[in-house]
């Protein structure tokens, strides 16, 4: 199993930046697939970017490609989000998650998740 905790999130004008960060907890960490997924007021969660084992591969959500950035640091199981240049749009609960698969932007595809962290962007 792999336990999840995220940090890093708050609040920040329009333009901004924020740093999301999740540690996990396992020995296997480096065998998942690692996403970060978002929820917004009224609205379904939603795929944002997602890393593979090594972190040789990034996939995102378009309307994040060039203003989010998601990386991985197997050896202190953590997973990172940078996000840059943040719009009000970008507010919501962000969810790490971890898969077993070697791809997915599917939410019912990933194992095991956080508690989530609120990120909150102001005009």
């Amino acid at each position: 199993q792999v336990q999840l905790v995220e940090s890093g999130g708050g609040l920040v004008q329009a333009g901004g930046s924020l740093r999301l960060s999740c540690a996990a907890s396992g020995r296997t960490f480096s065998s998942y697939l690692m996403g970060w997924f978002r929820q917004a007021p009224g609205k379904e969660r939603e795929f944002v970017a997602a890393v593979t084992r090594t972190g040789g591969i990034t996939y995102y959500q378009d309307s994040v490609k060039g203003r989010f950035i998601i990386s991985r640091d197997n050896a202190k199981n953590m997973v990172f989000l940078e996000m840059n240049s943040l719009k009000p749009e970008d507010t919501a609960v962000y969810y790490c998650a971890a898969s077993g698969r070697s791809y997915s932007r599917s939410r019912s595809e990933y194992d095991y998740w956080g508690q989530g962290t609120q990120v909150t962007v102001s005009s």
